[in-house]
């Protein structure tokens, strides 16, 4: 174990880290994004003592983690919020407070707020209106569950977001139609082609090339800037 970790720390320090302009704590919240969907928990430990060494606050660390509930599902997210609570506590460090601002009947409509600025109210009302009656619920619930429910919590930008939710999808594999709907996304907040691959770099030893390689084919496609 030893020597891998010595193969892959002069990896990151001499081909990733120099070819990557985020910012540290931009880095910390995206490993923790991917560690989570890949659920290395083990890593996802030394990766919040890390992340709170970069000023990372616990309320963005947690949110970080929380994104990628509805691309992974909850049990992974459940499994690596405890383990984040842990070292929290271990620290001393006062457990966030609930970031989230939507309400029961509010959540649907701020979560179609959302998909909007992300991917145009035109491709998200004929997305709805085209589904089949039997399929409207799944509309509604990607609306307002992974929308409303967390693309509107406080703490981190709606950019950061979806940048951590490209990162998930790229960590997760397998799914490069949704991956590249969010490269969309990503370029439609902000996040423009040069962030995209720093992101994608970035993950790299996390991931594997052959998710790396999907992920940058995907973003040739769709951002050919």
């Amino acid at each position: 174990m030893e020597e891998l970790q010595k193969i892959v720390n002069a990896f990151q320090q001499t081909q990733v880290q120099p070819n990557v302009s985020l910012e540290p704590q931009l880095c910390s919240l995206i490993s923790l994004a991917v560690l989570t969907t890949l659920g290395s928990n083990c890593s996802l430990k030394q990766q919040v003592e890390d992340a709170l060494e970069q000023g990372v606050t616990a309320e963005q660390m947690v949110e970080a983690v929380m994104q990628t509930t509805p691309y992974v599902g909850y049990p992974r997210v459940m499994d690596a919020l405890q383990l984040v609570e842990e070292v929290l506590r271990q620290k001393g460090i006062e457990l966030p407070q609930s970031q989230s601002t939507v309400q029961p009947d509010t959540r649907l409509q701020k979560g179609l707020e959302a998909q909007y600025a992300i991917f145009g109210r035109q491709t998200i009302d004929h997305n709805r209106s085209t589904a089949p009656e039997e399929l409207k619920h799944i509309q509604d619930a990607l609306s307002a569950y992974c929308f409303g429910d967390f693309y509107t919590r406080d703490t981190l930008e709606l950019s950061t977001r979806e940048l951590l939710t490209f990162c998930t999808l790229c960590a997760l594999g397998g799914c490069e139609s949704q991956l590249k709907a969010h490269i969309a996304g990503n370029l439609q907040v902000g996040n423009r082609r040069p962030v995209l691959i720093d992101a994608v770099t970035w993950c790299m030893p996390m991931i594997g090339f052959p998710r790396t390689l999907n992920a940058i084919a995907a973003i040739n496609e769709i951002a050919k800037e």
